[in-house]
């Protein structure tokens, strides 16, 4: 065979290669669509087929509108802080995007929450060591807390507030102004109060948020999550004192 066809050939081989990867498949892109922003271009509308879990819970089901989670014992989120022990292995549902402005809203429903620390509600999941979560805890039959937890680097916090046991029901709204954060709740999806703002520097870019729910201790119930949306942001920019 003639040298130049045989240099010809194996140039044209050099091309081909290198256009699939080791496994002889076309080479991956990062072409995934940004959640937010086709929900924004859809109403608001989440298509809750596209969510994805961080960890698939043993029962759930996804409706056109609603998502049902039956919780596993002893599934929990969190960080060393005070308890020092580490639990990291709840269900979690979620989107992701870059968009910087924009908010979540959905309602929980946690009638069947029996069992002290039973929880479900909003969570931003980047890694073990970086999240956030709002929810509603079982107590007792007298009171439950509404609370928020944000872990920044491997250590989380606790804020909350007592509220009567009877209710089963609640709304929150996750907002994010680059990567400060707001969560919201709410009894009736209108009327929104405040429970945290706060920063996270993991949360820079890309960030993945959705649902969870968990029983910490020896117990299993059903949380339902119905009503989502995405919105443009309604964490309005501060127009109080101006920074240094």
């Amino acid at each position: 065979m003639n040298i130049k066809i045989i240099v010809l050939m194996a140039a044209i081989a050099t091309i081909v290669l290198a256009g699939c990867n080791s496994k002889g498949e076309e080479p991956q892109t990062n072409n995934s669509a940004d959640d937010v922003k086709t929900a924004l271009a859809d109403s608001g509308r989440i298509n809750l087929n596209n969510l994805q879990w961080t960890r698939e819970p043993a029962s759930f089901e996804i409706k056109a509108d609603t998502i049902t989670i039956t919780t596993a014992p002893h599934t929990d989120l969190w960080q060393r802080t005070y308890y020092h022990f580490q639990n990291d292995n709840a269900p979690v549902l979620q989107m992701k995007t870059r968009e910087k402005f924009f908010s979540f809203v959905v309602k929980t429903d946690f009638t069947q929450s029996h069992h002290r620390f039973d929880q479900c509600g909003i969570v931003m999941y980047l890694d073990s060591a970086n999240w956030l979560k709002g929810s509603v805890e079982f107590e007792n039959d007298e009171f439950q807390h509404l609370g928020s937890v944000v872990t920044n680097n491997g250590y989380s916090d606790w804020a909350t507030t007592a509220i009567p046991a009877d209710v089963k029901t609640m709304w929150y709204r996750f907002s994010r102004r680059e990567d400060d954060f707001c969560i919201e709740c709410s009894t009736n999806g209108v009327d929104f109060s405040q429970m945290r703002i706060c920063h996270m520097p993991a949360a820079a870019e890309e960030i993945s948020f959705g649902i969870y729910a968990c029983s910490p201790e020896e117990s299993s119930f059903t949380a339902i999550f119905s009503d989502m949306k995405i919105t443009e942001c309604a964490w309005k920019a501060h127009d109080g004192q101006q920074p240094d």
